[in-house]
């Protein structure tokens, strides 16, 4: 890091944009905006745009930034994956199953198009690219997700859920532009690729993910029936399967995101099960934006609910930290219009195709597919993709052109989602419009 700032200047900025989001953290949600432009806007002030108090070297710092990255994405997919309603049915998961996979397919490749016939990327390169701006971010959007356990609303649901799916159906097309770039074996006609990147990684994450999961609910269900209750530290426990999960998918050659979203939908989906619970009808637990204050339906201790808050307060620090960094990597001069018009073609084209491609079939609303094509938030994933494809080998000049155009689609996102998630959410969306999700509806999302 190029950096202009002592560690005491940056403690003080640090701790100041804690104790305004602390202090301000009901006008915030009043505001028009997200937190995450105040993180963007400061970032953009002491960096180079402005001040140029410090800047941040995102090509120098890559295995720094692939670490904060990668554990913001893993807290933030747990934290995903416990608040999904209870249970779990084919007809409720079906859209968000197919945007998570069938639409992020057709995102990469009307993205690598684009990069390529457009932009004149190379093969390998445009793929690549693709892969890493088609997945929808689990960290940033929280303003269109799932607020709490028991929340049935049907849009945020299914953002919600693609977002943790997608994180990990992405990482195939990333190692098959690797590939195509000499950096990954493909095998003879893609095979290798096929067997071992697609099937066996998607397969054995999943698998991983629900048996950690279902094993985890019941030995803390085990030992609560024991009187052990108030002996677990649940943040622990959560932060411990995430651990677990994922270094048991990384040393399995798994998709590590797909493991640990799906192992908190199992603890989740187990525990209420163990706890004789109903379906989570009207479940509210207060999260840490204070989105909800409702007490739980059932009293029974779980450890999805128990380590939520504590997940949800780490996530919203890493969001503020990576949100600030990103402010500060960005010149003047960075905004060039191959980069500008790469956002604009996967925000108005790609993504909008992709979704009503992806849900072609369904009985999804018209109004969910219209809402779920514009907020395809794209945020701290995205930079995990880039830096893992560095840390592989990711050959300079390519490096830092997807470097730059990478941090101006996702500081546009940020800029451009938003601005618009509360107004179009009031809008189109209102509180108290029948929108719940139920398995008794076909294509429920």
């Amino acid at each position: 890091m190029d950096n202009g700032l002592t560690n005491a200047q940056w403690f003080l900025l640090v701790g100041g944009l804690l104790l305004v989001r602390g202090l301000t953290s009901s006008m915030i949600r009043r505001l028009p905006v997200t937190a995450a432009i105040i993180y963007l806007a400061v970032g953009l002030i002491v960096g180079p745009t402005v001040l140029n108090l410090f800047h941040f070297n995102p090509l120098k710092e890559s295995a720094l930034l692939e670490v904060l990255t990668e554990a913001a994405v893993l807290i933030s997919l747990y934290a995903a994956g416990v608040k999904m309603p209870v249970p779990v049915s084919l007809a409720r998961w079906r859209a968000p199953i197919l945007l998570a996979f069938a639409s992020m397919a057709v995102t990469v490749g009307l993205v690598a198009a684009f990069g390529h016939y457009a932009l004149g990327l190379p093969l390998g390169a445009a793929v690549l690219l693709g892969a890493i701006l088609a997945p929808t971010d689990p960290v940033l959007a929280t303003d269109v997700q799932t607020r709490h356990p028991g929340d049935r609303d049907r849009l945020r649901f299914t953002l919600t859920c693609e977002a943790g799916m997608n994180d990990g159906s992405a990482f195939p097309f990333v190692m098959l532009g690797l590939g195509l770039l000499g950096l990954h074996e493909l095998g003879d006609f893609g095979l290798r690729w096929a067997l071992v990147d697609v099937v066996w990684a998607t397969v054995a994450g999943l698998a991983i993910g629900v048996a950690c999961g279902v094993t985890m609910a019941h030995v803390v269900a085990r030992l609560r029936r024991a009187g052990a209750a108030h002996g677990l530290l649940d943040d622990f426990l959560g932060l411990g399967l995430i651990g677990i999960v994922y270094g048991l998918s990384v040393m399995a050659n798994a998709w590590g995101f797909l493991a640990v979203f799906f192992a908190a939908v199992a603890l989740r989906q187990t525990e209420r099960k163990l706890a004789g619970a109903a379906p989570d009808k009207a479940d509210r637990l207060q999260t840490a934006d204070g989105a909800a204050h409702a007490a739980p339906v059932h009293d029974v201790p779980t450890l999805s609910e128990g380590s939520l808050i504590f997940k949800e307060h780490l996530e919203r620090l890493s969001e503020l930290l990576l949100i600030l960094l990103i402010g500060g990597t960005l010149f003047v001069d960075s905004w060039s219009w191959r980069a500008v018009g790469m956002a604009l073609f996967l925000f108005l084209v790609a993504r909008p195709v992709s979704v009503m491609i992806g849900l072609v079939g369904t009985r999804t609303p018209w109004r969910i597919r219209g809402l779920a094509g514009w907020f395809g938030v794209r945020g701290i994933g995205s930079l995990y993709y880039l830096m893992y494809a560095i840390q592989h080998g990711l050959p300079k000049d390519v490096a830092l052109e997807l470097i730059h155009m990478t941090l101006i689609v996702v500081t546009l996102s940020v800029i451009f989602h938003g601005t618009s998630v509360k107004p179009l959410m009031e809008r189109f969306w209102p509180e108290g419009r029948s929108a719940a999700i139920g398995p008794h509806r076909r294509g429920a999302g």
